[in-house]
């Protein structure tokens, strides 16, 4: 476990954009039959999506998330020293996708600007890699722009994944300010763990090809994906989860010197509500704390975090709060974090 700590950073402004495509997950029926769509549903509780159509990229939904973000909060964009563009679902393999946007969003050639790629947990590791970089330099302003198309890369076909995903993106302000006090990281990865979360194909240990773009029947249940869309061990990851992710909170919450009765929210990767009542009983954290989008949104892997804030703790934040924020996913990677806020401003959530 790698723990960090930094001082008087923290995000000022937070911003979100979600396609204006709903997916109904009980009218998601075209490939499955309707008792057998509600069975998947009443297990999981997503009951809507948010898709992205084909013309609309991650890019897409941080752009119209960082434009609003600067318009409500009369931000100069000259000042931005960051922009760090978090996704699995880039625009392309090359250039980067950060690069494009410090363009689009008329930044100056001065702006730093790079992506990470690594899977649910990549908010927090991208806001602990942000308040780094403004606590050791000239930087004042960061922008994180995070975004995932995933619907892009599940098969509809699976019904293990096709009911779980969906799209949005966040932009995100961070700033040096002394109104903020301490904020707590731990950042931690199992590359062991590297084949319960994957696209096999693709990428250059094996690049695309006629075969790996082909469907095929996976399972003796009938599910059907190609090598090119994503599989998840549901079993494993749940294991994994119970496993590593209160042990987790628990020694950052030790280490911190905080308990969970200093957080005044505490927000969880939206994977599913069974694990995040689970995490929340051995916890033993109120459910009032924990606020939840998984429902309506679906899993949207890293944006999660940061859309259920916007979403749910709009009008709530206001003079001093601090959150409690978990998230854990692809790779295996996990990473918890104690971060406290100072009047942060939300922006209403967009449709693209």
């Amino acid at each position: 476990m790698s723990y960090l700590t930094f001082n008087s950073v923290g995000v000022t402004a937070l911003s979100a954009a979600v396609p204006r495509t709903i997916i109904n997950n009980y009218n998601y029926t075209r490939y499955f039959d309707k008792e057998q769509v509600k069975q998947v549903v009443d297990k999981v509780e997503i009951y809507q999506r948010r898709f992205a159509d084909e013309h609309t990229c991650s890019s897409d939904l941080c752009f119209a998330a960082a434009s609003k973000l600067i318009e409500d909060n009369n931000i100069d964009r000259s000042d931005i020293d960051l922009l760090i563009f978090i996704s699995q679902t880039p625009d392309y393999r090359m250039p980067a996708t950060s690069v494009l946007l410090q363009d689009r969003l008329g930044l100056p050639s001065s702006t730093v600007a790079f992506d990470i790629n690594l899977g649910c947990s990549a908010f927090l590791y991208g806001l602990s890699v942000a308040y780094s970089m403004l606590s050791s330099g000239n930087f004042k302003k960061a922008l994180i722009l995070d975004g995932e198309t995933r619907s892009k890369v599940y098969s509809p076909k699976d019904r293990r994944t096709a009911f779980l995903f969906g799209d949005g993106g966040v932009a995100a302000l961070v700033e040096r300010d002394n109104r903020f006090g301490t904020s707590y990281f731990s950042l931690n990865s199992d590359g062991s763990r590297g084949d319960l979360i994957k696209i096999k194909a693709g990428g250059y240990r094996m690049p695309s090809s006629a075969e790996t773009v082909k469907e095929k029947v996976v399972d003796e249940y009938g599910n059907i994906r190609s090598d090119e869309q994503g599989y998840m061990n549901g079993s494993d990851v749940f294991n994994f989860v119970i496993t590593e992710i209160p042990k987790d909170i628990k020694l950052l919450l030790a280490n911190s010197g905080n308990s969970i009765v200093d957080c005044d929210y505490c927000v969880f990767h939206q994977a599913n509500n069974f694990i995040n009542r689970y995490l929340a009983k051995k916890l033993h954290i109120e459910t009032e704390k924990i606020p939840s989008t998984v429902e309506k949104y679906g899993n949207t892997s890293s944006v999660s975090v940061p859309l259920t804030i916007v979403d749910q703790l709009k009008g709530k934040m206001n003079g001093d709060k601090k959150l409690l924020l978990s998230a854990f996913g692809v790779g295996m990677t996990w990473a918890s974090a104690i971060v406290p806020f100072h009047d942060l401003k939300i922006s209403d959530i967009i449709e693209v």
